[in-house]
């Protein structure tokens, strides 16, 4: 059948009609909000390159989570700012580390059982060079070494399963960290500690925001000879693929918009739970737009969650996850 006898429109006239045809659902559980843990007592310090977003002590901390757990949001997610860093970023394993001191303190607390604690694997906001492991001097440069990284990486997601984290997500993009994370997880006793890998993270100009928020700019080179190319979709297939036989529980993509075709591909090749990171950049741009009323605020911000769950993704890491969730109550 064709026009007239065929109008689409007919679906759209109300929004009790949009609603009841609305194929991309979107809720306050697919939300996951991440949280910058620092050290002190009622530390709120506003991170300048993203507004609404603040460096938060472990008391401030609390306050957010149990807000988040009100407005029924999934989960958060924590990184950590330590007091001192060094080369191998001891920071991030030590038993009263910033991110440990955050999960204990969160236990304690009711929101604990309605939100999901992911504790964020990585050592770049530890090190004093920012890099995600181990330095080695090479020629004239420098390399990031990949497997003596491993030991520390499983070492560091061990701590954070012991302190609370009900699931671990290492974000350094080293080859075979997710097995060597999970023989370490299941000989400590965590064995029921998911693992949540960051599967295809692209080395981005969408997280320049970030590096103010946790302090991880590496001090020298980047971080592309880790991390993945833009330009490789095939790549990404590759990377979740070997994630998934070391034993990832769920993959995360980083970042969102610009590689929704990356969260499709994925979707419709793995059965795992699928995560996307709407990313510093993304948030930051998106709010440079609302600040000159380029964009309608609440519209540009749901929209930009819709197409990243149509894309596929099952949840949205994104620090819009409390503003979203008090439009879609």
């Amino acid at each position: 059948m064709t026009f007239p006898i065929q109008r689409m429109r007919r679906m759209r006239r109300t929004e009790s009609l949009r609603a009841l045809v609305r194929e991309t659902t979107l809720e306050p559980g697919d939300l996951i909000y991440p949280l910058f843990i620092c050290p002190g007592a009622g530390v709120r310090t506003p991170v300048s390159s993203m507004p609404g977003v603040f460096n938060l002590s472990v008391d401030e901390a609390v306050s957010e989570a149990e807000e988040a757990a009100q407005l029924g949001i999934g989960g958060l997610l924590l990184f950590g700012l330590p007091e001192a860093k060094d080369e191998q970023g001891t920071g991030a394993w030590e038993e009263n580390g910033i991110v440990q001191q955050a999960l204990r303190a969160l236990r304690k607390t009711p929101a604990a059982n309605k939100l999901v604690l992911i504790a964020d694997a990585c050592l770049c906001e530890y090190t004093s060079h920012g890099h995600c492991g181990v330095i080695a001097k090479s020629g004239d440069g420098f390399d990031v070494e990949n497997d003596p990284t491993l030991q520390l990486l499983a070492r560091t997601a061990v701590s954070q399963a012991q302190a609370g984290a009900d699931v671990v997500a290492p974000s350094d993009m080293m080859d075979g960290r997710v097995a060597a994370i999970r023989k370490a997880l299941d000989a400590a006793g965590s064995a029921q500690t998911p693992i949540l890998s960051y599967a295809s993270k692209f080395a981005s100009a969408f997280y320049g925001p970030f590096r103010e928020a946790a302090d991880s700019a590496p001090q020298f080179g980047d971080r592309r000879s880790y991390q993945m190319d833009g330009a490789n979709l095939r790549e990404a297939m590759r990377e979740i693929d070997l994630d998934i036989e070391e034993g990832a529980d769920m993959i995360l993509m980083k970042p969102a918009m610009p590689y929704l075709d990356v969260v499709r591909a994925a979707r419709e090749r793995v059965d795992v739970p699928i995560g996307a990171y709407q990313v510093s950049g993304e948030y930051s741009m998106l709010h440079a737009a609302f600040q000159r009323g380029w964009l309608d605020r609440n519209r540009a911000m749901i929209e930009s969650l819709q197409s990243i769950r149509r894309a596929g993704a099952d949840f949205i890491v994104t620090y819009f996850a409390k503003d979203a969730a008090k439009l879609l109550a």
